[in-house]
């Protein structure tokens, strides 16, 4: 093993690299070895349990990636020597942690304003079962991102040797793809700089994107400051336990906490990448009218429906209203948006789509991931 490969292996270890789950909870731990935090922030980052403050590669040359883009296009990292690059390992067909790390590089790129001309965002496919140029293809248009990156993809054993090269840990546990939700920014010269490991936690995107871009500033000409900063202190999220007041989708306005039994769907647009997310969601309607049923003397006791779009993760903010209008029929349930991600974190949502029933205490009585069908959500809703 060269010096480089030790040196990415020991900080790889040292940041508790743990496989993240693209299906199921994914959890990270805060890393050692951070990096200085350039623009300030560093103290309130560093007592932020859900953030990564970065840690440092030292400067080791990166291997180089020879491999295909969504267009079917032959790149390789080597092509890009003069621009920051940002690398991250994302699964193709994710539906938990991938989507807010490309969101955190999307942020981070846009808060260098026209400095971010000089960045070039890069994802490598970590999926060993969807590989094709179609995947890649597929998660770049579902997140908002065919013209914004280079998703490459490539054969098993191509993958496989990349993967290798970057210490990423990629297997699969019970038909659900785990691997290192790594994120990793490369200089000018084609030097590792910094990894950062992508949290479970909603509400931090963009405070995560705040902290790559302080670092490619560091690494860019003049050193551009940022369009705009926050805190970074922790951010909580609100609990069942917290009443809270939504903007409705496509209007209106949306209350959850205590006070009734709400069964809550959190979900997003682009599930329809990976499952039939229109069908989904009118299937529900059964249910909705079953719990109306209810409330009106119908015997069923169910707790009414709740769907809350996690607007966070999205490619814009209008996405979840130009679907729903889209849909060719109404919904019998309300449709709230989550626009900061604190309701999906009090919630402890970790996949979309993720079920919570909450009882009129604000208590949370029983949680799924993943899809269901009405009749084992009454049974849930009834049992729980």
């Amino acid at each position: 093993m060269t010096a480089a490969s030790l040196a990415r292996t020991a900080v790889l270890a040292a940041c508790g690299l743990a496989l993240a789950a693209c299906a199921t909870t994914a959890a990270g731990s805060p890393t050692a070895g951070n990096e200085p935090m350039h623009g300030g922030g560093g103290m309130q980052a560093a007592g932020n349990p859900v953030l990564d403050t970065g840690s440092s590669l030292g400067g080791q040359p990166a291997p180089d990636i020879r491999l295909e883009n969504q267009f079917g296009q032959r790149m390789a990292l080597s092509q890009f020597r003069g621009k920051a690059v940002v690398l991250a390992f994302v699964d193709s067909e994710c539906t938990t942690v991938c989507p807010l790390t490309t969101v955190s590089m999307l942020e981070a790129r846009e808060l260098l304003g026209a400095a971010g001309s000089g960045v070039q965002l890069l994802g490598v496919d970590a999926n060993p079962k969807a590989t094709s140029v179609s995947d890649v293809m597929a998660y770049s248009r579902a997140h908002g991102m065919v013209n914004q990156w280079d998703f490459l993809t490539g054969t098993l054993p191509q993958l496989r040797a990349v993967w290798q090269a970057y210490h990423i840990e990629v297997q699969i546990q019970q038909g659900m793809i785990d691997h290192t939700p790594a994120l990793f920014v490369i200089d000018a010269r084609g030097r590792e700089r910094t990894v950062y490991l992508t949290q479970m936690n909603y509400a931090s995107i963009t405070q995560a994107a705040q902290i790559i871009a302080q670092r490619l500033s560091g690494l860019l000409p003049g050193h551009p400051r940022l369009a705009g900063t926050r805190s970074l202190a922790y951010i909580s999220g609100l609990t069942p336990a917290a009443k809270v007041t939504l903007p409705g989708v496509p209007s209106g306005s949306v209350t959850l906490g205590p006070g009734q039994p709400r069964l809550v769907m959190f979900f997003a647009t682009w599930v329809a990448e990976t499952s039939d997310l229109r069908a989904h969601l009118l299937a529900l309607n059964s249910y909705a009218r079953a719990a109306s049923e209810g409330g009106r003397g119908g015997g069923r006791g169910l707790p009414g429906l709740v769907a809350v779009d996690e607007q966070t993760t999205e490619p814009s903010p209008g996405a979840a209203a130009a679907y729903l209008k889209n849909l060719g029929a109404a919904l019998r349930y309300p449709v709230a948006a989550d626009a900061t991600g604190r309701v999906a974190d009090g919630y402890g949502v970790a996949d979309q789509p993720w079920f919570v029933l909450t009882s009129a205490t604000g208590k949370i009585l029983w949680k799924h991931d993943g899809w269901l069908g009405v009749p084992a959500l009454e049974a849930a809703a009834h049992h729980a």
